[in-house]
């Protein structure tokens, strides 16, 4: 079945805002779009730094939520499985042909337990992270009853101050109760420093993690010290993966936004005191919106507000322009400054977001566009899937 022949049924517009084969003019807006070919750069990019540096790169699925982008970032870079937040996001994953699963978060709800333990039957690795040893026993209990295995990282508080043990005693504590449990496997440790992540600084952000890294390290040494050698220590986001690639002490990392790059992320320093969007990663990811009104010789208003995106972050950039800023948004409108009257009804742009992980999550559909023309058409498979 080729791709016209998926969606020859669906009216665009109504299902779906674009076919393959469309001009880009055409998309309805707003909506999410892709630009494949620096889609395809970035994780090209994140895999050929892994392989050089020794690391497997699990990607972050809680950030596009797209069974097909994941398999994109496998096929091309080499990516070795998914992370994901939720049970429902790990279900979305399985069933959607991934084949190794890590929930890096806690899952203490007795339903989302038994879920969890009846994945590994469809084929998938599975691994939960755990920072209570009473959470230890329900998990065991899960994957006797269904006669399937999880895998277990113990998680460390590096520095988020989220979830997390905060002590080496605590480490190895729990992972000899993990150890011991029937139905699990010791399999490593989660340390993710997730508060630094956006920090402008390269300097503060490295300040930050010598203190995570020392602590795992630490963590490390005990448990080999008990013979409970993890197999994994993982980690490291888009802002720090250099760090915990260059520690000696990870050995994968758990990167997501690089693929897409949001505003936020993107303004970020490198090493060399310039953004990361400049150069280290490229804008992959953009809400594209259609001009709806110009009545106002200095104002512009679009059709991307506040339902076709998140700005906790901030509000999204203009792309690829500096005489247009978009300045606010309600509900339905986005307000955009154009002092010289530049824009038109109609006109189209590229805007963006301040954050892509919750901007995805509203959305149903990933455009992918190369060369002006519509190329493929993806749903956001987990969407919604927040329990």
């Amino acid at each position: 079945m080729t791709a016209h022949d998926r969606y020859a049924n669906l009216e665009v517009g109504y299902d779906i805002p674009a076919k393959p084969g469309m001009d880009e003019a055409d998309i309805q807006t707003p909506c999410l779009i892709l630009d494949l070919d620096a889609l395809e750069r970035n994780i090209a990019k994140m895999g050929t730094y892994a392989k050089a540096h020794g690391m497997r790169h699990r990607s972050h699925g809680k950030m596009h939520k797209s069974v097909d982008v994941q398999k994109l970032q496998e096929k091309l870079g080499g990516a070795v499985g998914v992370c994901c937040q939720k049970v429902s996001e790990a279900e979305v994953f399985v069933r959607g042909g991934i084949k190794d699963v890590l929930v890096s978060n806690q899952v203490r709800d007795p339903l989302k337990i038994d879920r969890l333990a009846r994945l590994p039957k469809l084929g998938s690795s599975i691994i939960v992270c755990v920072d209570d040893i009473a959470n230890v026993a329900d998990l065991s209990a899960a994957a006797v009853r269904h006669d399937t295995e999880l895998g277990v990282f113990v998680e460390i508080d590096c520095g988020a101050g989220r979830c997390g043990v905060t002590t080496t005693e605590a480490v190895l504590r729990i992972a000899k109760a993990v150890d011991a449990a029937p139905g699990l496997k010791f399999t490593g440790i989660q340390a993710y420093q997730g508060a630094m992540q956006h920090l402008d600084s390269y300097a503060a952000r490295k300040d930050k993690l010598d203190i995570a890294i020392a602590m795992v390290a630490e963590a490390v040494t005990a448990l080999k010290a008990a013979g409970l050698d993890p197999e994994l220590v993982s980690g490291g986001g888009t802002g720090s993966y250099y760090f915990e690639a260059g520690s000696g002490v990870y050995n994968e990392l758990q990167c997501g936004s690089y693929a897409f790059m949001d505003a936020d992320y993107g303004r970020i320093l490198d090493a060399d005191g310039q953004r990361i969007d400049r150069g280290e990663w490229e804008n992959a990811l953009f809400i594209l919106t259609s001009v709806m009104s110009h009545v106002k010789p200095d104002k512009a208003i679009c059709d991307a507000g506040l339902k076709a995106q998140s700005i906790d972050s901030g509000l999204p950039v203009v792309f690829g322009r500096d005489d247009v800023t978009y300045v606010k948004c309600s509900d339905e409108h986005g307000v955009i400054e154009d002092p010289n009257g530049a824009l038109k009804v109609n006109d189209r742009l590229r805007l963006v977001p301040g954050h892509c992980d919750p901007t995805c999550n509203v959305h149903d559909w990933y455009v992918g566009v190369r060369g002006g023309k519509v190329e493929c058409l993806w749903p956001v498979s987990a969407r919604g899937k927040a329990y």
